[in-house]
């Protein structure tokens, strides 16, 4: 059966370049190759638990500058669509930007962006139809990825009864009040709340902050998957070379919210994994997703 998930957070359009490196100071560098699409934490999770068969509603601010014409049109090229909630429906300003340069030897990215800093939404933006489908358990699964932070809380506040993941890529001021609501916190070794500067820390302080029972998830890029669901353990993660690491952590968490639903916790870290692994081995967040196999990674 499928299931629905709701991803709130940032939607951006980026352009991405395939390059011998990062240019320098006054340098001209021809590239490789290159890509438009919608990005974003939010989004690409969207993209990746619509790839995996699921319906999956983006709440994000869009507005209506010509440009996020090509979001849209991105976002609906996926083989199951995306719904779109518009959290900025009266703007006309550009949408995030960002700027990517893969280095095609490692697949390392370097980017360049403005956040959601100049779109932060309000409760009284979220449209009446998604409420409506949050309280009437249509939503099987929430993904917040902090860039819409007040939007986020409120509908947390809600939505208790629906499973609810943290995407933390970084620690974000207003965070603190959204934990008492997640039930899986997803994070990177560079999330640190308040008061921590190691990995062990930052378990430590989610602990204490998240309600119980607490799944915690500190992911180290081709290092192994920390986790904490009253014991600690690690997953492996795919042993890859890759091509390019743009959205790996976004399209993770999209795949851990596809699996999560049929999966015990370090299985669905695991499988989520290899979803990424193999999102890894191709230019671009989509690419992956036009190949015979969804899984070309070995474990």
């Amino acid at each position: 059966m499928t299931n629905a998930g709701l991803f709130i957070g940032l939607s951006t359009l980026d352009m991405i370049y395939l390059a011998s490196g990062p240019p320098q100071a006054n340098q001209k560098l021809v590239a490789q190759d290159s890509l438009i699409s919608a990005g974003g934490p939010a989004t690409n999770a969207a993209a990746t638990f619509a790839h995996l068969g699921n319906t999956a509603h983006l709440l994000s601010a869009l507005g209506h500058h010509p440009i996020t014409q090509l979001m849209r049109s991105d976002l609906a090229s996926i083989s199951q669509p995306i719904l779109l909630s518009d959290l900025a429906l009266s703007q006309t300003q550009s949408p995030p930007v960002s700027s990517i340069v893969v280095t095609q030897t490692t697949g390392e990215r370097a980017v360049i962006s403005l956040n959601a800093q100049r779109q932060i939404a309000q409760p009284n933006q979220i449209p009446k139809d998604l409420w409506d489908k949050i309280t009437s358990d249509i939503i099987d699964i929430i993904l917040i990825d902090g860039h819409q932070l007040p939007v986020s809380l409120a509908i947390a506040q809600q939505a208790t009864e629906i499973p609810t993941v943290l995407d933390g890529g970084s620690w974000k001021s207003g965070l603190e009040n959204v934990l008492p609501y997640i039930n899986y916190a997803i994070c990177s070794a560079d999330f640190y709340p308040p008061g921590c500067q190691d990995t062990q820390a930052t378990l430590d302080y989610l602990k204490q902050t998240l309600p119980a029972p607490a799944h915690i998830a500190v992911t180290q890029g081709n290092q192994p998957i920390l986790y904490w669901d009253g014991t600690e353990g690690a997953v492996p993660v795919p042993k890859i070379t890759p091509v390019d690491t743009l959205g790996a952590g976004d399209i993770f968490h999209g795949a851990f919210c596809h699996f999560i639903l049929h999966h015990d916790f370090p299985q669905a870290l695991a499988q989520a994994a290899q979803v990424a692994a193999t999102a890894c081995q191709f230019f671009g967040t989509r690419t992956w997703m036009q190949s015979e196999s969804d899984f070309k990674a070995t474990p």
